[in-house]
């Protein structure tokens, strides 16, 4: 079990690394986007915690914070740290109601060290989970699938939900929620060794290779009465197929848009009117942070499902800090094989 522990004092190194953002994207970020630096380790201010942080999460939305166009956050200042949620442990406190030994996952960016304050940290890490699980399982990753696909999505027992990228972080907790919940997961993935994984290792019914495959048709047959839920990470001509598979009142629960390159200029593509018109179609944009209020039972649920063998949890874990810079590109290459971490601890 992961939480507080006895630790010696800590003695603090010379230098703190920084992944810095030393310019706009143009598109998805790249490793030039990036560069490394190391400057004095930071000293907490009154009411601040110094965070020695262990795992970097590499997150999609971190090509939305990266952008210069905000959306439902104000762009990563140029020359500053690569936003970025991290499980640390507590070294050095300035807050009455945080330990020194404690592990946080929070706000704590692409660095070793980081000086916050409380409003920095997510979520304590007190359950009985691996440590880095807290970056995955149980952090943005676990909570998005979770409260997107319950909260939007509504899935009802017997049901069929429908996952594009059905192997990535979200998405494979996607479907062994929706099975869970007793429905019936379908996923669309890149690639066959994720088929093959879709189906072997996350409960999917079926799964077919967006690439490669006629899923278009797969999937009339294997859902001849459309697809109830659609949770769609990709945007782009995938949805513009599965629109015209959905069952009538379906929900489509719009949590990603992997597959645009740029939206400047705005991409075009089919209307869609008609369809959800005629198939009375709920159409939403999820974002995980609208749904505070329900974290903490999305966390009991995921845990508990963990502890009694019913989620799996696969991680895509590379060491050091220099890994940085080249993973969000990594992850929309599809190059990662589960939750994407980088270790610095």
């Amino acid at each position: 079990m992961t939480g507080p522990t006895d630790i010696p004092a800590y003695a603090l190194p010379d230098t703190n690394r920084r992944v810095l953002l030393a310019r706009r994207p143009a598109g998805i970020p790249q490793a030039e986007d990036f560069h490394l630096d190391a400057v004095p380790v930071p000293e907490p201010g009154p009411g601040e915690i110094l965070v020695r942080n262990l795992y970097l999460s590499v997150d999609p939305a971190q090509r939305g914070w990266a952008s210069a166009e905000a959306n439902y956050s104000q762009p990563v200042p140029l020359g500053g740290p690569m936003r970025a949620l991290a499980v640390g442990v507590v070294v050095r406190s300035n807050a009455p109601d945080i330990a020194e030994g404690e592990f946080l996952y929070g706000w704590f960016g692409w660095q070793d060290y980081a000086a916050v304050p409380v409003s920095a940290i997510f979520r304590r890490c007190t359950e009985a989970v691996p440590l880095s699980a807290h970056a995955g399982l149980l952090g943005l990753n676990g909570l998005t699938a979770h409260l997107g696909l319950t909260a939007l999505g509504r899935p009802q027992a017997g049901e069929t939900v429908l996952v594009s990228t059905a192997a990535g972080a979200v998405g494979s907790l996607v479907g062994q929620i929706a099975r869970n919940l007793g429905c019936r997961p379908l996923g669309l993935t890149g690639d066959d060794a994720k088929v093959a994984r879709c189906r072997e290792a996350y409960g999917y019914e079926a799964a077919w290779n967006y690439r490669t495959d006629d899923w278009s048709a797969a999937l009339a047959t294997a859902a001849p009465d459309g697809v109830n839920v659609y949770f769609d990470n990709v945007g782009g001509p995938i949805l513009d197929a599965a629109l015209r598979r959905m069952a009538v009142a379906g929900r489509i629960v719009q949590c990603g848009t992997a597959s645009v390159a740029s939206w400047t200029d705005v991409p075009t593509g089919p209307r869609v009117e008609r369809e959800i018109l005629t198939r009375r179609l709920i159409w939403s944009g999820f974002v995980v942070l609208d749904h505070k209020a329900r974290f903490e039972a999305a966390v009991a649920a995921l845990a508990g499902w963990y502890t009694e063998g019913r989620i799996r949890l696969d991680e895509d874990v590379t060491e050091g800090i220099k890994a940085a810079p080249g993973a969000i590109a990594g992850l929309y290459r599809g190059e990662n094989r589960g939750k994407r971490l980088i270790y610095v601890g």
